[in-house]
């Protein structure tokens, strides 16, 4: 069974850092990733870690994970609350998906808590700053080990 996991981000993350540091905090994407990295090397995970502000482009990832992923960890940022086409793309997949956002969603304003994303992942992280995606891919980890066993 594949041990990689599609680590996929939104728009607008590729401005982490610079972008409202007092809501998202002050690590960079390339921090983030680095994290992922070490994170699921511990467990034993490979990490395909990637960006875009293009619905259409993640959409594409997604397809490609069913081919090439256990798993994929996702933080759809502005498309959790808007994109129908990103959860019909991860309802065709067939391994867990961990939601992450790096803010608390639910403290902030009410269209952004609501999350399509939501209605398909085995689990979200919400307010956990970037730690969020360690606990994904912790997550993801466990869930690939429940799998395995009889």
């Amino acid at each position: 069974m594949s041990r990689t996991v599609f680590v996929l981000n939104g728009p607008n993350l590729d401005l982490l850092g610079k972008r409202q540091p007092e809501i998202y905090g002050r690590e960079t994407l390339a921090d983030v990733e680095a994290l992922c990295r070490r994170v699921a090397a511990e467990h034993g995970l490979t990490v395909e870690f990637r960006q875009s502000n293009r619905e259409y482009e993640l959409i594409d990832w997604i397809h490609e994970a069913r081919d090439n992923a256990a798993a994929i960890v996702i933080n759809p940022a502005g498309y959790s609350h808007t994109s129908v086409a990103i959860l019909d793309a991860l309802a065709a997949f067939a391994g867990p998906i961990i939601e992450v956002h790096i803010s608390n969603i639910h403290k902030r304003e009410p269209f952004r808590r609501h999350s399509y994303v939501s209605t398909v992942a085995a689990g979200v992280i919400a307010g956990c700053g970037t730690q969020g995606y360690a606990l994904a891919l912790q997550r993801v980890a466990s869930l690939l080990e429940e799998a395995k066993a009889p």
